[in-house]
């Protein structure tokens, strides 16, 4: 029977983790479908208070808020790595 390719006897100790692919790593498409669904949700709640007498307020500035803080994080994402690019001390790496 073979044995187990992190064992230790076998390999002479674990291999290490593969690093992962860009693609999974990657904030941004995650950032900007949180954006879009703020967004879509702003655009529904306004809308149904236009058309009808509910009074949505609290939704409706909740995802005005989500909406706009997503930019602020976008921002902030886009700073981090344009820091990391330039080699600042503080700067997180590999974004």
């Amino acid at each position: 029977m073979e044995r187990p390719s992190n064992d230790s006897v076998a390999t002479g100790g674990l291999r290490p983790t593969p690093e992962l692919t860009g693609k999974l790593t990657d904030l941004w498409p995650i950032v900007v479908a949180g954006n879009v669904l703020w967004f879509l949700a702003f655009a529904v709640l306004l809308t149904v208070r236009l058309v009808s007498d509910a009074r949505p307020d609290v939704w409706m500035w909740s995802a005005a808020a989500g909406f706009l803080l997503g930019f602020l994080g976008m921002a902030i994402m886009y700073w981090q790595r344009s820091a990391s690019r330039r080699g600042a001390k503080g700067a997180q790496r590999n974004l």
